[in-house]
């Protein structure tokens, strides 16, 4: 994808291929600590943010990236490790909306997370998929692209102030596959470092997610991994991927 990933823990799990056991969160100051070390060494074109296991690991990231307001952010959160829902307390969630959705270029969540963002104080009535949108742009969320996976195919909805702007659906891999948001996250922020706009680089960014999983590999007992490597290991030509392209429907969204 043409850039040089660092990274930095927000936390650590116990876990194989086919569950996850345990999680710990890293100390904040720790975690802030090692990121302005990196950004102080080398130049970062762009953040891309997954799954952080505590509000107080959330707070120092979100006043790290305050810093670097003009580097594009993607934000992928995972609220569940292997189905449990082991990391979706409401103060989590509601550090995530608070703090770094309103700071966010992308955000990358299927419905689920969506409308937890959305939701933050777990005693509230859930919103619906598209007044969690509208809220989530409102309040300074400048794109978000939507997972639907409930189905045989993959629908991937691209919203922005102007309402939807693409969708794309993709046939649905038959195996159980770990990693999938993480890996189009990460390709996505990778485009933008580079340059693409949020669009370009969510088309792009699609495509090499699905030569992943059309790759994808089982390690081990348990779930499939996307074979991000895939265009190493073979000098063969491969058919160029082919998502169904659905035209954008009207919608009215507001931001502050």
């Amino acid at each position: 994808m043409g850039c040089h990933g660092v990274s930095v823990l927000t936390g650590y799990t116990v876990r194989d291929s086919a569950a996850c056991e345990e999680v710990t969160g890293l100390d904040p100051d720790v975690v802030a600590a090692q990121a302005r070390m990196l950004l102080e060494d080398m130049p970062v074109a762009a953040f891309k943010i997954g799954a952080a296991t505590r509000a107080e690991v959330v707070s120092a990231i979100a006043e790290v990236v305050a810093d670097y307001d003009g580097v594009p952010l993607v934000l992928a959160p995972d609220f569940t490790l292997d189905d449990e829902h082991v990391l979706a307390a409401d103060d989590l969630r509601e550090s995530i909306a608070d703090l770094l959705a309103p700071q966010t270029t992308l955000l990358v969540a299927d419905h689920a997370t969506l409308i937890a963002l959305a939701q933050p104080d777990g005693d509230a009535e859930a919103p619906n998929l598209d007044a969690a949108v509208s809220h989530l742009l409102s309040q300074g969320c400048e794109y978000i692209l939507s997972s639907e996976t409930g189905s045989h195919r993959l629908v991937n909805t691209l919203y922005g102030e102007e309402g939807q702007l693409r969708e794309d659906m993709w046939d649905r891999s038959p195996h159980r596959l770990m990693g999938i948001t993480d890996t189009l996250g990460a390709a996505i922020a990778a485009l933008l470092a580079n340059g693409q706009e949020p669009p370009e680089a969510v088309r792009e960014a699609q495509e090499y997610l699905y030569q992943s999983v059309r790759d994808a590999f089982r390690p081990g007992m348990g779930a499939y991994l996307p074979d991000r490597f895939f265009w190493a290991r073979s000098n063969e030509e491969t058919d160029t991927p082919r998502a169904t392209k659905v035209e954008p429907v009207p919608r009215t969204s507001h931001r502050h």
